[in-house]
């Protein structure tokens, strides 16, 4: 019986994040397969559970599993199974750590590109932090979109200058974060 390292767990969640935020179809695919050729070396498979806090990736035994369904009777030890939040509220304990992460990819994009774009990637980062405790590297499209069309109109009081800019400002803090991010 062989455990995941945790190095293949991360990496099988920022490929399933990768899909998940992929804009293209094939691209989505191409990630997930990489996913799966990864745990397939350590005789996993993977697959995402919709749950009432959110998806979770869940990794486990490939012997676990007959005609694509988890038999619980091959199930010797449900210790071997891993699981990772991949929507929802992120741990609260770390919300201080995400909350500085996304105010210094604000501060970062001010410096690089201008107030009025950090002034969109400010109230991009308060977004992220409070209302889904997560770095804005990790935003899905769904929450960017909810950012965009939302939170950004009622919320940041924003100047014609930084309407007008608005895309063009989330995609420069996505790419700042990412850019930021230990994982890329």
């Amino acid at each position: 019986m062989t455990e995941l390292p945790a190095d293949v767990i991360e990496e099988a969640e920022r490929l399933t994040r990768l899909a998940r935020q992929a804009v293209d179809e094939d691209e989505a695919r191409a990630y997930r397969d990489d996913r799966e050729a990864l745990l397939a070396t350590h005789d996993y498979t993977a697959r995402v559970r919709e749950d009432d806090t959110g998806d979770v990736l869940v990794c486990h035994p490939q012997e676990w599993v007959e005609d694509g369904v988890i038999r619980p009777g091959r199930v010797e030890d449900i210790d071997r199974g891993v699981e990772r939040q991949l929507s929802g509220t992120g741990d609260p304990n770390e919300w201080a750590d995400v909350a500085d992460a996304n105010e210094a990819v604000a501060e970062a994009v001010a410096e690089a590109h201008g107030q009025v774009h950090g002034a969109t990637a400010q109230a991009l980062a308060d977004f992220m932090s409070n209302h889904y405790a997560k770095p804005i590297a990790d935003a899905t499209p769904a929450e960017l979109a909810e950012f965009e069309t939302d939170y950004f109109r009622r919320n940041a009081w924003p100047t014609e200058r930084q309407r007008s800019l608005l895309e063009e400002s989330v995609e420069l803090a996505v790419e700042k974060a990412e850019s930021r991010s230990p994982e890329r």
